[in-house]
């Protein structure tokens, strides 16, 4: 038992003791009409899976020695399995369209040089994802639903408004890469606009998958990204790229003026806003009792092994697209104009048809990145209206609402930029910026929640990985921001626009100053006093 506990028991606090009684009764009385884990709560409150859905993982019993609430068990490889899925759905977001694209153009432009960027910028990524499982496993709830908690109503609002935008930003880019992939693979036969409408259909096949557990649709988002990695992996063994020069990009940090566009689209496509959201729902799949010390711990190492190799998966089939294009189109003239659209069309002329062309292989693999990718988005919009709303909604309903937010526009989209590969590559750049714009208000959420002890208890990180998590934080938003600064000088034109973009960037800065300022004096709602009570007592 703890000095809080034992003060708490001293005699000095009897003057008191009318007083805590109140508070006690004032606080089981909030309790009891609020606390997560009361049956009151999962028919009014929100929840990212409902207990029957939910992996169970059996329990190891602690050596009498040992308290059950503290005891880890030792590892296990079955329990590896067990927990391995979310890591790997929350990888998808690596490895989307958008990502590709970056990859494919960092490669053809500056060759291998920043490939050690590329390694480093997925170590970030990682960082910042562990922190976000973290949060979801300690909590028990997911960061939508603790910005809910925690915020002001216009606060939560604001921060529901720019998830979605960058949910939809991400969406149209995922489901754009489809439709191509598609209409590679159709040889030209399927317009963009149809790719769409069959792209669309994957929010029914999500359904269905939901339908047969948790696990079943881990498997399918598996052979998904097995399929990429095989396709990539393919395309990496004809092209044959410079073991020699591969490793030396890896080892050696080179950047140069040149290359400074790339390499920040390169850690800019990292960090996926809804990714973060998403990560903290997704472990909580798992069945496992917040109460338990023991059983949290467990939980969070075997996540970070789970994520770690995950994220090794995803940077090696990035590091297979990167190559590919690097080896050639690297200093040539079609090195500045390619892109998602006609990358198939440049890898074909360059590398010509064979047993099974190049072209096919690229699209099969540009076909599995999109889809897999607009199934997590659909999984993670889900969330962030769930969490920010707490809507009590039927699933296939809130899929659909979900999925017609991005589906909408993109279907315009589609039609509008049918015509021109440039016009795409346009949009593409303000879809990144769209995105771009939305990383602070997912991160600075992140961090200030995984720092407080109110709402982590025990799990709130140290000062160590809490100024590194910063760091990293801040490092991204910078990049971002330096795109941001690059793209509006180049893009915005007109006094009108000019002062428009003027107003709404000092209002940006302003939330973004809000939300790092009142980090330390965000209130403390009745579940930041259980989640105390939780880590802080012995045997609760």
């Amino acid at each position: 038992m703890d000095s809080q506990t034992r003060e708490e028991e001293s005699p000095r606090e009897e003057p008191s003791k009318h007083t805590d009684t109140t508070e006690e009764s004032e606080s089981k009385r909030l309790l009891s009409s609020q606390s997560p884990s009361s049956s009151s709560s999962d028919d009014e409150n929100e929840v990212a899976y409902e207990s029957r859905e939910k992996v169970v993982i059996v329990d190891v019993e602690p050596p009498e020695s040992m308290g059950n609430v503290d005891y880890v068990p030792p590892f296990s490889w079955k329990k590896l399995w067990l927990f391995t899925g979310p890591g790997f759905l929350m990888s998808i977001a690596f490895l989307d369209p958008g990502n590709l694209e970056g990859d494919l153009q960092a490669g053809a432009i500056a060759g291998y040089s920043l490939l050690w960027l590329l390694m480093w910028a997925t170590v970030m990524g990682l960082l910042i994802q562990l922190l976000s499982a973290r949060l979801g496993v300690a909590t028990g709830r997911h960061l939508a639903e603790l910005c809910r908690e925690e915020y002001p109503t216009w606060a939560r609002y604001v921060l529901w408004f720019m998830a979605e935008l960058a949910l939809i930003g991400a969406d149209i880019q995922e489901v754009i890469g489809s439709a191509i992939a598609i209409q590679i693979l159709s040889n030209g036969f399927l317009p963009l606009w149809a790719g769409v409408l069959i792209t669309a259909s994957d929010c029914f096949i999500f359904l269905f998958l939901e339908n047969y557990g948790v696990r079943k649709l881990e498997a399918v988002f598996a052979v998904l990204i097995a399929t990429m990695a095989v396709a990539f992996a393919g395309m990496f063994g004809d092209t044959k790229p410079n073991g020699k020069e591969l490793l030396i990009g890896i080892l050696v940090p080179k950047l140069s003026s040149k290359t400074i566009r790339q390499a920040v689209g390169v850690v800019g496509c990292v960090i996926m806003p809804h990714n973060v959201f998403l990560h903290s729902a997704l472990v909580q799949s798992r069945k496992i009792d917040p109460k338990k010390r023991g059983q949290v711990q467990e939980a969070l190492n075997y996540y970070s092994i789970e994520s770690s190799v995950a994220l090794l998966v995803t940077f090696m089939i990035n590091l297979f697209v990167t190559t590919v294009f690097a080896k050639g189109f690297y200093g040539t003239k079609q090195a500045d104009s390619i892109g998602l659209v006609n990358a198939g069309q440049y890898l074909e002329e360059k590398y010509g048809g064979g047993l099974f062309p190049i072209l096919y292989i690229w699209g099969i693999g540009l076909l599995a990145a999109g889809q897999s990718s607009t199934i997590t988005g659909t999984y993670a919009g889900q969330f962030i209206m769930g969490g920010f709303l707490n809507l009590r909604m039927k699933k296939w309903s809130r899929a659909l609402i979900t999925r017609s937010f991005a589906i909408v526009p993109t279907i315009i989209v589609a039609i509008v930029f049918n015509t021109s590969e440039a016009s795409l590559d346009i949009l593409n750049e303000w879809l990144n910026v769209l995105q771009s714009i939305q990383i602070p208000f997912a991160l600075i959420p992140l961090l200030t929640l995984v720092s407080k002890e109110q709402v982590m208890g025990v799990f709130r990180i140290g000062p160590i990985l809490e100024r590194m998590a910063w760091t990293v934080a801040a490092l991204v938003m910078i990049i971002n921001g330096y795109l941001l600064f690059d793209f509006f000088v180049s893009e915005v034109k007109g006094l009108l626009f000019g002062l428009t973009i003027c107003i709404w960037t000092a209002a940006y800065i302003a939330f973004i100053v809000y939300l790092v300022s009142h980090g330390d004096a965000l209130p403390t709602t009745w579940f930041n006093r259980e989640l105390s009570k939780r880590y802080s007592v012995t045997g609760s």
